[in-house]
């Protein structure tokens, strides 16, 4: 009987085993309710089985059922109360933790190092710290805990002499330090403490060359890691890394070309390598290749092409990752948000912007600004401002790029109010804030406002003026017809005057026909930017309307000479998102091409009908006048206009992106297009914004 009633006690203890282990499977699959069938079904429970389910519902996010578990235990241990702490503390419950905590009949290391912890995860290092204190008890874990809490919060020289303190370090505590040290860049002594470390693991000199590799010590890196007794994924891809970062790319793709194997991460971490580098199809090679991609391998390709000027292929790519239904990630949408702001295709933001608010991503400081930029950029200030007004907190980029888009958009007094709300909400403006309200007063004429502005930056603002500051001041002065004034400016200036402050000058000078200052700015110009063709054009254009094609015909001999091309116009509209290109000529690229000519002599006829004469000045030939019209005739911004005619209904606004600046003869083209058809034409150039309706421009001519 006694063997008996010995045996079955075994069993059960068998049974019980293997329905903890069960439960504690399930949990960890994420099936909490089978895992609770198991635990319901158990004829006897001991605090084992409690304290399984319990944490199963915490590794499942239930918190509430978790307590209403616990509270239903009909005993409970010291390891009941510390999983409910470790549960707390996992659910980022920090203040439930405590309280339990607080409640416990009878406290172990295991209560004080899991509270401890909860405080360094929460980043709430000085409670975590007087916690700390007060353990009568500590193991190398509560050591290691509170000095990783020490190095999160960035204190070196304490987390350096609470490990200095530790009774005993492991070669975790060790490696800590050694991170901690290479956060900060003091690589010596973390290799100090390296070099002293009485065993070293994987994790140890991964740590090492990291940190060489992050503080672009990478041939020190490439040493350390050539002796490394054993290699993971982490030092590979550390390694990589490093390279990439200091732009030695052909070393990074050595590194990864001989890579074991090669993870997601050192992909992914390739690819961005590559894109930084220029190298896209290289990255296109890498991302092909890859049997398996995460969200980030995505988002690194779309980075690669946004910041290489591949906008399209950035724009299909996140479409195909949107069609395999791959969720995209934070650094996605802001590349993708930017291309849509860079093209000022609309459609394709609006679509972004409501994936953002579906993904929750819209509550973020930094996309929200990016939507307000893409919305800028793309003509559409309404809902800009929407998005900009239901943003309660806003850092200083979202007003810069509310003030910047009212600006290019022509609205100064738009602009000056957002600026002086801006003020009034304590937010204080920098360098980007003065440049966007100077350039509202330029572009509206608003000579006083922006004088005065300009006088008070230091005074008001504590923000020295800069070459970008002055800039705008000539531009304001130059606009006005004050060119000698803003010369004087420029022989003022306490810093010395780049190319953007000289091509302000040499634009004025355009505007107003002062050929003998626009030869000085020309001049310095051709000094800081010899190969840059933005200087020659202007002059170009003055020597034209002038009559001296011997001096323009002088001037294109020496952009031949010195090899400076003129970047083609090009202009580009989006129809049912899809972005159609047109450059200068005869339209012959597009597919429709003989439909859009057709328009575009409909076009001609009309507004002749209603005064247009064209303006030959702004062709850079000597011919006769009859090929100046047909030149004129075929600029970029006129294809695309009649393009959008034809295929956008009325009612609809037709929007125009050019790369270059708009000539003045398009400019009262469109005008009367604008006015002939009824139509809202919204042209975004170089420069700023032209909203053309019923005849006029929104610039009022003063641009």
């Amino acid at each position: 009987m006694r063997f008996s009633s010995i045996l079955c006690r075994c069993y059960c203890h068998s049974d019980f085993f293997s329905a903890n282990s069960r439960i504690s499977q399930y949990a960890r699959l994420g099936d909490i309710e089978h895992a609770r069938r198991v635990f319901d079904e158990m004829p006897r429970k001991s605090v084992v089985s409690w304290n399984s389910i319990i944490a199963g519902y915490f590794q499942n996010y239930r918190p509430k059922e978790a307590r209403h578990l616990f509270d239903r235990m009909p005993e409970r241990n010291t390891a009941s109360w510390n999983g409910m702490i470790s549960g707390y503390v996992k659910n980022g419950m920090i203040s439930e933790a405590r309280r339990f905590f607080d409640m416990m009949p009878e406290r172990n290391i295991v209560s004080w190092t899991s509270m401890v912890r909860g405080y360094v995860n929460e980043g709430t290092i000085s409670e975590a710290e007087s916690l700390f204190q007060r353990m009568t008890e500590k193991n190398v874990v509560s050591w290691t805990v509170m000095l990783g809490g020490l190095i999160q919060d960035c204190r070196i020289d304490d987390a350096r002499r609470l490990f200095d303190e530790m009774p005993e370090k492991d070669v975790v505590a060790r490696t800590s330090m050694i991170s901690g040290y290479c956060q900060v860049g003091r690589m010596d002594e973390a290799r100090v403490l390296f070099d002293e470390m009485p065993r070293r693991n994987v994790i140890s000199w991964t740590t090492m060359v990291s940190g060489y590799a992050q503080n672009l010590q990478v041939d020190i890196a490439r040493k350390l890691f050539e002796v490394m007794p054993e290699k993971n994924e982490v030092s590979w891809t550390a390694m990589l890394t490093g390279y990439t970062q200091c732009g030695r790319i052909e070393e990074a793709s050595e590194i990864f070309k001989a890579m074991p194997e090669k993870s997601v991460t050192a992909c992914n971490a390739m690819i961005l390598g590559f894109g930084q580098n220029g190298k896209i199809v290289e990255a296109r090679q890498v991302f092909d290749q890859m049997e398996e991609k995460d969200d980030g391998s995505w988002s690194a390709m779309i980075k690669g092409y946004e910041r290489n000027g591949f906008e399209l292929e950035a724009l299909d790519t996140f479409a195909s990752m949107q069609r395999i239904e791959v969720r995209a990630n934070y650094p996605s949408f802001i590349s993708v948000l930017t291309v849509c702001a860079s093209l000022a295709v609309l459609d394709h933001g609006r679509q972004v912007h409501a994936d953002v608010v579906k993904s929750q991503f819209d509550s973020d400081v930094f996309v929200a600004s990016a939507l307000v930029t893409m919305y800028v950029k793309c003509g559409d200030l309404v809902r800009a401002k929407r998005v900009f007004d239901r943003f309660t907190s806003k850092d200083v980029v979202m007003w810069n790029s509310m003030i910047t888009g009212y600006a290019q958009h022509g609205l100064g007094e738009e602009a000056l109010g957002i600026f002086y709300e801006m003020n009034f909400s304590g937010m204080k403006p920098d360098d980007v804030t003065l440049v966007g309200v100077l350039s509202a007063c330029s572009y509206t004429g608003r000579i006083k406002e922006g004088t005065e502005l300009f006088k008070s930056m230091i005074s008001d603002y504590m923000i020295e003026p800069k070459a970008e500051h002055y800039a705008c001041m000539v531009d304001l002065l130059g606009r006005a017809g004050h060119v000698h004034e803003a010369m004087d400016l420029i022989k003022k200036m306490p810093v010395e005057a780049d190319a953007v402050v000289w091509g302000a000058l040499l634009g004025a000078c355009r505007t107003h026909m002062n050929l003998e200052l626009a030869e000085v700015a020309a001049k310095k110009l051709l000094q800081l930017e010899p190969k840059n063709a933005g200087p020659y054009i202007l002059l170009s254009n003055i020597y034209a309307s002038r009559g001296r094609w011997e001096d323009v015909a002088e001037l294109r001999k020496v952009m031949r000479v010195r090899r400076v091309s003129k970047s083609p116009g090009c202009s580009w509209i989006e129809v049912e998102k899809k972005v159609h290109m047109f450059t200068g000529g005869d339209g012959v690229a597009h597919p429709e091409h003989e439909m859009i000519i057709g328009m575009l002599e409909r076009l001609g006829g009309l507004i002749r009908e209603a005064g247009y004469c064209p303006d030959g000045s702004f062709v850079l030939h000597d011919v006769d006048e009859e090929q100046k019209v047909h030149s004129l005739g075929y600029h970029s911004e006129k294809l695309a206009v009649a393009f959008g005619i034809l295929k956008l209904p009325e009612g609809v606004p037709i929007r125009i992106m050019k790369n270059l600046r708009v000539c003045g003869d398009c400019h009262s083209a469109i005008k009367l297009i604008a006015k002939v058809t009824g139509r809202e034409i919204i042209l975004r150039d170089a420069n700023r914004f032209h909203h053309f309706q019923g005849g006029s421009c929104s610039c009022k001519d003063y641009w």
